[in-house]
């Protein structure tokens, strides 16, 4: 895997940084003359840690944020690419039979990309794939809305989505996308096992032929009168059914 490197904004992804994956943090900077303790907690863990830190102005700051909203810290962060896909079945067959996979067929903004990892990382999930194209990069914005969760999961960036979900059936893995239009039910569906939960993208939901590479479509059913959720909820949802199942069955 090849380094690249970029910068991330923000109190909460700056400290889940330093926290979960300091080795990959080369340094800090913060606004002088900044008054918020928590400013002060990231600093003197990031000297505990021997992590460069710089004190500079907000311009400064800001030049690097960009469009970001920084709340007076930055840090450059050198992370590792999204792995090979020959690591992918390994991965899987590592799980022992309990393999969570997360794929997202076209999520483009990356706030949504984001909010997808950062349940991705609570809920357990062993690894997320995403298309080469038509989808969001890993990018700063990414990485702050993932509170972190992108830079320490298993994220596998495929050239062609249809041949990796072959590959992981072949492992054994079910493969179920969320759609609407299903008949049964996320809640109908038996999740304890080897699994992969396909999510579309905004606009137009699932791909036509990673639709037709699933296993089966469910649905998460909404009495209300909305016809749908925005995808970084729905995946939420559809991930904590599958927790829920197989924390049940460990009782």
């Amino acid at each position: 895997m090849s380094k690249t490197s970029s910068w991330i904004a923000g109190i909460n992804a700056v400290a889940s940084s330093l926290e979960h994956d300091a080795e990959h943090v080369r340094e800090v900077l913060i606004e002088a003359g900044a008054k918020n303790p928590r400013l002060v907690e990231i600093e003197e863990r990031a000297r505990q840690l021997d992590i460069s830190v710089r004190k500079v102005n907000s311009q400064a700051i800001g030049g690097v944020a960009g469009d970001l909203r920084h709340q007076g810290v930055v840090a450059r962060y050198e992370a590792a690419k999204s792995l090979d896909e020959s690591e992918l079945v390994p991965m899987i067959e590592a799980a022992d039979g309990k393999a969570l996979v997360l794929v997202l067929d076209g999520v483009q903004d990356p706030h949504n990309l984001g909010a997808c990892l950062r349940s991705a990382a609570a809920a357990g999930v062993t690894a997320v794939v995403i298309p080469k194209d038509k989808a969001a990069p890993i990018n700063a914005t990414v990485r702050k809305t993932s509170a972190g969760a992108a830079d320490r999961m298993a994220i596998f960036s495929v050239t062609n989505l249809a041949r990796t979900l072959r590959a992981i059936k072949d492992a054994g893995v079910w493969v179920y996308g969320l759609d609407g239009t299903a008949t049964g039910t996320i809640h109908q569906t038996d999740f304890k096992g080897n699994v992969a939960l396909v999510m579309g993208g905004e606009a137009d939901g699932m791909r036509r032929l990673t639709r037709e590479h699933c296993d089966g479509l469910v649905k998460i059913p909404m009495p209300g009168d909305m016809e749908s959720l925005n995808v970084s909820v729905a995946t939420g949802v559809a991930l904590f059914e599958v927790v829920r199942q197989r924390v049940e069955i460990a009782k």
